[in-house]
């Protein structure tokens, strides 16, 4: 307001100073339009009934550190997006059209939906993925949309789906045996010969073992999981622990082959020794089942090499697992040859017992296999010096 003053008190002093008046007018005329140039550019605002107007900036600084994807939209165009939307979705998606940016129909769909409407997306950022969808209005112009990504959730529940229909199915396999079974011994027209009567009995007690071993892995599994963020802060030689180990399978009848190659002296690590001779047992055993049975189970325990802890290994001479299968074999029930893991008495739940362990432990689980020559698995630990500080 101060320069339009300024600039015709300047005419008016020039009208007395006698120069032409056309030639003052073009002089104020060119001031003032110098004057509107200058200004500066208006805000533009987002304005909401029950708060006033809120500036766009103030929108976008508000929304960026969100760790939920947001979108603000005038009309179609997508206006701003914080951080986390543009993670989600790229950085292109900055002053485009929402229906070219979203792109998937049901997204599209949303746009024309009434206030707060939400709507459930599958494969909207991948092929698995799972995202919820809410458009929320800001006022007649300015809406919001926000992105919750549901995949984890999805597929937890996925996962937790598939293990109880898996487990159903293991643990139904036995039962439906053992009810055969009996019912048929109660029978009063059954066959009463002894020698039948003991041969269902039989398997009705190797049916029953094999379920009671299904649930107390079950358990096992079950505990392992419950404490895998608590961090064991037990000193132990994990060298001795093998040595114990392995001499108590080696007694066993038919257990002979198991030997003991290397004990590093002074293998020291940070574990529960419970868990971790489950998951020494769990390796030998899986070792025994599914190598040759005449050649023979070796476990050692290696010496520290360079910033890391000892190495835990167990390895058979069989034949050996195809590499298709290796990244799957720490998954509950997952079985490379399942009427072979049936007949041997395997519940499929061993090495998914041994991952949990390992990670709880903060070690790390490698699976070495060639086929015709056998499998190694080894557990290497992270060194307790370094864990100490």
């Amino acid at each position: 307001m101060s320069g339009v003053l300024l600039a015709l008190a300047s005419g008016a002093a020039l009208l007395v100073a006698g120069i032409e008046p056309a030639a003052v007018l073009v002089t104020v005329v060119l001031w003032l339009g110098s004057l509107w140039l200058a200004a500066p550019e208006p805000e533009i605002t987002l304005s909401r009934p029950d708060a006033g107007e809120v500036s766009r900036d103030a929108v976008r600084d508000a929304i960026e550190p969100l760790g939920t994807p947001l979108l603000v939209l005038e009309g179609t165009r997508i206006v701003t997006a914080n951080g986390a939307a543009r993670a989600a979705l790229g950085s292109h998606v900055l002053g485009q059209d929402a229906r070219i940016a979203l792109r998937h129909p049901d997204a599209m769909r949303l746009l024309d939906m009434e206030d707060d409407a939400s709507i459930t997306i599958s494969g909207f950022t991948g092929a698995r993925s799972l995202w919820q969808l809410t458009r929320r209005r800001i006022d007649e112009q300015q809406w919001l949309i926000e992105l919750a990504d549901r995949t984890a959730e999805a597929d937890v529940s996925r996962a937790h789906t598939d293990f109880v229909a898996n487990a159903s199915h293991e643990l139904r396999t036995p039962l439906a045996a053992i009810i055969g079974y009996a019912e048929t011994l109660g029978d009063e027209n059954a066959p009463a010969d002894a020698e039948t009567a003991r041969r269902f009995l039989g398997i009705i007690e190797r049916e029953a073992k094999r379920m009671l071993s299904l649930v107390e892995d079950l358990m096992t599994l079950s505990h392992v999981e419950a404490e895998k963020h608590d961090r064991p802060s037990e000193s132990l030689d994990l060298g001795q622990l093998a040595a114990r180990v392995v001499g108590e399978v080696s007694t066993l009848r038919g257990k002979e082959r198991v030997v003991l190659e290397q004990a590093a002296p002074d293998a020291e690590v940070l574990g529960d020794p419970t868990q971790l001779e489950q998951l020494l047992r769990n390796l030998i055993d899986n070792a025994l089942k599914y190598g040759a049975p005449d050649q023979p189970v070796t476990v050692s325990v290696a010496a520290p090499q360079g910033r890391g802890g000892p190495v835990l290994s167990v390895a058979d001479r069989g034949p050996g697992i195809a590499p298709d299968h290796l990244p799957h074999l720490t998954r509950r029930f997952y079985r490379t040859d399942p009427g072979r893991s049936r007949a041997s008495g395997g519940t499929g739940l061993g090495l998914a017992i041994v991952k949990h362990i390992v990670e709880r432990h903060r070690a790390q689980l490698d699976i070495a296999s060639t086929l015709g020559e056998g499998t190694t698995l080894s557990v290497a630990f992270p060194a307790v010096a370094t864990d100490a500080a």
